[in-house]
């Protein structure tokens, strides 16, 4: 399952994610990073995810919560939702 993260922060906790992506990554065993952009006009930093363990999905997303707002959506492939529905 894809799923997309958007943590959005202060700017006074840039240095603090910063050194912490450095120093820990950016997610945790079983979980695929697909992509990852941060914005260059604000305090945003986008990551496409994708995993089969959702429990291991909360606890790597939980440990960014201290450092900003997270928000997760579950995404899917315009063209696989497509298919779906010219099926049906």
């Amino acid at each position: 399952m894809l799923f997309m993260t958007i943590l959005t922060y202060e700017p006074g906790a840039r240095d603090q994610i910063i050194k912490r992506r450095a120093e820990n990554g950016s997610m945790s065993q079983g979980i695929k990073i697909i992509g990852e952009w941060s914005s260059i006009a604000s305090g945003r930093v986008f990551r496409l995810a994708e995993t089969d363990d959702i429990m291991a999905f909360h606890a790597a997303a939980y440990a960014w919560t201290d450092l900003g707002k997270l928000e997760i959506y579950p995404v899917m492939d315009v063209e696989e939702i497509m298919k779906a529905f010219k099926s049906k």
